[in-house]
């Protein structure tokens, strides 16, 4: 008899698990998010979870906190045996952890013990890691604290921003996930405790992280341009706008006596002076424009090479 099923998540991340759940597992419920306004016209947007949940033809809450009485009834009428979460937002009180009798089950997007909490995708590419992976966890009260059930591996390459490592992550937690629960279910699979001493922790990415402050290194900064992509996006201001540097690349060495934050041109590349050599502008976007490449933007803007960016 397959186990009664409810899922919690809201970000993309979560997509293909719920959707490898759904085809072998019945569903007894979603949670995820409310709908929040997005975009320039502030439009009530609902979370990426709900719009596949949808689609799936499952039922759905979205409660603002999960001891909302309304939200706790229907956990409590859902019966589930087992709750999986995947990138939900929200922390799971003893209450909710306590209800379904196989616990629940948090699919993390790192190598735990290392980049516990909301970010684990960006730190890993921020702090250079050559690696990262999946978890599969038994969830307790702490933030990413509980059991390992399992893990994978895979490698972080150069060119890996956090949308394109979270896609990679989402697909093989997925996987993951589908392999662990028969073994989990059936009491062959137990937890392992965690190493705290081990332990690192990931906080929540703030829009102002974004803004590059050029007399840190070019790698550094290289690094939050893939971290900060998609959101919040690394970014310098141009004349007071918001210039969006979406690709970006090392390049060893600087004009003599170049203070960081001035730009160049070399090569007919746009370029910034950092603390120690220079980052490449590769794609780039003006706020209320279009994405460019690096040569069109020369093409609009002469005045490169002329200015110093703020830091």
């Amino acid at each position: 008899m397959k186990p009664k099923i409810v899922f919690m998540g809201s970000a993309e991340f979560a997509l293909p698990i719920l959707e490898k759940l759904a085809e072998q597992y019945e569903i007894q419920g979603v949670v995820t998010q409310p709908d929040r306004p997005a975009g320039r016209g502030k439009t009530l947007t609902p979370p990426p979870v709900k719009t596949l949940a949808q689609k799936l033809n499952l039922d759905i809450i979205q409660p603002t906190k999960l001891t909302e009485p309304a939200a706790w009834e229907q956990l409590k009428a859902w019966q589930p045996d087992i709750i999986i979460v995947a990138a939900f937002g929200q922390i799971l009180r003893a209450a909710v952890l306590q209800l379904p009798r196989y616990g629940c089950l948090n699919v993390h997007a790192s190598l735990l013990p290392r980049w516990r909490g909301a970010a684990p995708i960006a730190a890993a590419i921020l702090h250079g890691d050559q690696q990262t992976g999946v978890t599969i966890m038994k969830m307790d009260e702490g933030i990413d604290t509980g059991p390992i059930l399992r893990q994978r591996v895979i490698p972080i390459f150069e060119q890996d921003t956090t949308q394109s490592l979270s896609q990679r992550l989402a697909v093989e937690g997925a996987d993951l996930l589908i392999e662990t629960l028969p073994d989990y279910l059936n009491g062959k699979c137990e937890p392992i405790p965690q190493d705290d001493s081990q332990a690192t922790y990931a906080p929540m990415i703030k829009k102002e992280d974004g803004f590059l402050d050029f007399n840190e290194t070019a790698i550094e900064l290289w690094r939050k341009i893939r971290a900060y992509n998609p959101w919040p996006s690394a970014y310098t201001l141009l004349n007071q706008q918001r210039l969006i540097i979406l690709e970006a690349c090392v390049h060893q060495g600087k004009p003599e006596n170049s203070a960081p934050g001035q730009t160049f041109i070399l090569d007919k590349k746009p370029m910034i002076a950092t603390r120690d050599n220079a980052l490449e502008l590769i794609r780039l976007q003006l706020a209320g424009k279009k994405p460019v490449s690096g040569k069109q933007f020369l093409n609009g803007y002469p005045q490169w090479g002329k200015i110093k960016l703020p830091s």
